[in-house]
């Protein structure tokens, strides 16, 4: 045992205690030793745990008062305590303790009630630390006791303290998986930028968190989401501050007083209006650990940040990252998605000034809001695709798909395989598992065209889907809803042939809910024109060619023509005439080449007759066609043919035709 100069005070450590040199331990001091070990483990509350080991040591001292000391720098501060304070401590002896690395017994005079058992804690968790025990009945034999608990104690500390530590952890790594949890749910860019800024804040226990994406091409950092500054844009150049150290460098950092630091920009601070304390900054990486920008946390609202704060905000950082341009690659997808629905709802619209397309326009909106079946009818290649594509993108299916089923083209082998789809090995040829058309248009919309031609098998099929909305697979047992709207179209008389027993009544009557009739080209010609040059426009575009002008003689041609191919013979010339024209108008000769030659019944002239008469009778015929296709308007019919009214009339009269009404 080893005596300092003062007489009251004893000091003795560990390696000079008596069971060194006996190999013996008191059996009071082993129980007392093993008593702290055992609240060490069974109390799981750090502050409770520290607490509870301060009061069994007492209690087994007998002393009055036990308390933990730091010293900082001079000055004795009291971390905990227990029991009844003695009105002086011994600072002096904690000092001369520390100094000593050993325990001591103190007393400042004989006559005084209180003595003192003083030992160091040493070690990383528990530095420039004594624990004391402050009673009137202590003694120096006391003393082997001390150094025995005060060791258990410190022990203790540091298993309370990294099992502490080890739980902030799991918690830590509980919330961060919460959080990635959350992240992953998120479809908008804004509101996920502001859950891993709320979020971020609540892990770290911090004031404010924000988010600096690196834009290199312009060597600067864009705040993504300042907190306290959402409404305002904070761009910094890649090279400054503490931020801009921090992408460049790949290191994070770590600034306990950021006035005190050159790299902090005070201007962000007086912009803001918002007082920085310190500061904790990461770099942001991609799932291929590249850096995208920097993550910062502002503000720890109980001491500073900790290497721990430091590897969370990492951890979260590269599951932010993640989540952000998965999140920005799915609104670029649902943005190119409905750029492209705009762009077919363009490519599908109609184009023409008659009545019968006039009445189509109005109608089209209030249907394609509704789930109701539509039949168009007309004549092949009058546009019926186009009315129903039309439909399908200017309702709520637009986004979904459009999938188009030529009836006329399904044989009935492979009907059901083509509706419906198969399963692998339902058939010789049925290699792979296969979706049929009512599957890929689940969501959106099948468009069943020329479905008169469909085959009565097919028909009862057909029929069977749409009352029920599902299929089976051929090969398969298994029942597949499906929502699909129906849009059919045919150029036969389906009325007809229900009368003839050619279609069923029962699937007419379930597709014929709402009839829209296109009218042949040859019934409005003032749609003639306008899809011409619709056409023109569309082609020269695909070509890379400057938009081509109808002359007069070429737009007389194209008006006069019958058209018996409808809207698709007219698309097929201005492509062939986009393509081939030679010159920047289109001219007369440039659609005479090209232009189907007329049937022979309309103007087949007997030889015998003579040129003469042969030219009347064309004249005839030729002004006849121009008067019919304007509907009897005489005034229309002159710009038609490039002649005056007046003269149009003369001309009538030479050829012996009587005026409109008559005749004509």
């Amino acid at each position: 045992m080893q005596t300092a100069t003062n007489n009251s005070l004893l000091f003795l450590n560990w390696q000079q205690a008596p069971w060194f040199k006996e190999q013996t331990l008191d059996t009071d001091i082993l129980r007392s030793c093993d008593q702290i070990f055992q609240n060490c483990v069974n109390i799981t509350n750090l502050e409770q745990r520290t607490s509870k080991l301060l009061g069994d040591i007492l209690a087994l001292a007998g002393a009055q008062w036990g308390g933990i000391l730091f010293r900082n720098g001079l000055v004795w501060e009291t971390l905990t305590e227990t029991g009844h304070r003695p009105i002086h401590l011994p600072f002096d002896a904690c000092t001369e303790v520390l100094d000593r690395d050993a325990s001591c017994f103190y007393q400042e005079a004989k006559t005084t009630p209180w003595k003192y058992l003083v030992s160091p804690l040493p070690g990383e968790i528990t530095p420039n630390q004594v624990f004391i025990l402050a009673g009137r009945n202590l003694s120096q034999a006391d003393l082997p006791m001390m150094v025995a608990v005060s060791r258990s104690l410190v022990i203790s500390l540091k298993l309370s303290e990294r099992e502490h530590i080890t739980r902030k952890r799991l918690e830590r790594m509980e919330k961060t998986l919460d959080i990635i949890s959350c992240l992953t749910e998120q479809t908008s860019t804004a509101q996920l930028l502001r859950i891993i800024a709320e979020q971020a804040s609540l892990l770290l226990g911090c004031e404010r968190t924000s988010i600096f994406l690196w834009n290199k091409s312009n060597k600067e950092l864009v705040a993504q989401l300042a907190m306290g500054m959402e409404d305002q844009e904070l761009r910094i150049p890649d090279d400054k501050g503490i931020v801009g150290n921090v992408v460049q460098t790949g290191q994070s950092i770590t600034v306990d007083d950021v006035y005190s630091d050159p790299r902090f920009e005070k201007a962000v601070d007086k912009k803001s209006g918002f007082q920085t304390r310190n500061i904790l900054c990461v770099p942001l990486r991609d799932r291929k650990a590249k850096i995208i920008g920097a993550f910062e946390a502002m503000n720890k609202k109980s001491g500073i940040f900790s290497e721990a704060d430091d590897h969370d905000l990492q951890n979260l950082g590269v599951h932010a990252a993640i989540a952000l341009q998965n999140t920005n690659e799915r609104e670029n997808l649902i943005q190119t998605a409905k750029h492209f629905t705009e762009e077919a709802n363009k490519s599908f619209s109609l184009i023409g000034e008659s009545s019968n397309v006039n009445n189509l326009k109005k109608q089209i909106p209030l249907l394609a809001k509704t789930e109701l079946p539509v039949m168009v009818l007309g004549e092949s290649g009058t546009g019926k695709e186009v009315v129903s594509r039309a439909l399908h993108f200017a309702g709520p299916r637009a986004e979904k798909p459009f999938i188009a089923v030529n009836c006329a083209a399904i044989s009935e082998s492979l009907l059901e395989s083509e509706l419906f789809g198969h399963e692998k090995g339902a058939f010789t040829d049925a290699r792979d598992l296969r979706q049929g058309k009512f599957e890929l248009a689940d969501g959106g919309t099948l468009f069943l065209d020329e479905i008169g031609d469909l085959s009565p098998g097919g028909q009862a099929k057909l029929l069977r889907v749409l009352e029920n909305k599902v299929i089976t697979r051929v090969g398969g047992s298994k029942d597949i809803h499906v929502n699909v709207r129906i849009l059919a179209a045919t150029n036969v008389n389906l009325a007809e042939a229900v009368y003839h027993k050619k279609f069923r009544e029962d699937l007419f009557f379930r597709l014929n809910v709402v009839t829209l009739n296109l009218l042949p080209l040859r019934e409005r010609p003032e749609d003639v024109i306008p899809l011409a040059e619709h056409f023109l426009l569309v082609y020269c575009q695909q070509a890379g060619k400057p938009l081509l002008k109808l002359s007069p003689e070429a737009r007389k041609r194209v008006q006069a023509h019958n058209w018996p191919g409808n809207v698709r013979e007219l698309r097929n010339l201005m492509e062939r005439i986009a393509y081939l024209a030679p010159g920047p108008r289109v001219e007369g000769d440039d659609v005479a080449f090209i232009l189907s030659p007329q049937k022979q019944d309309e103007f087949d002239p007997m030889l015998d007759e003579g040129l003469a008469e042969a030219t009347h009778q064309f004249q005839r015929t030729f002004i006849r066609k121009a008067i019919s296709r304007v509907k009897d308007n005489m005034t229309d019919a002159s710009e038609l043919l490039g002649l005056h009214r007046a003269n149009l009339y003369r001309k009538m009269k030479q050829l012996d035709m009587k005026e409109a009404g008559g005749e004509l």
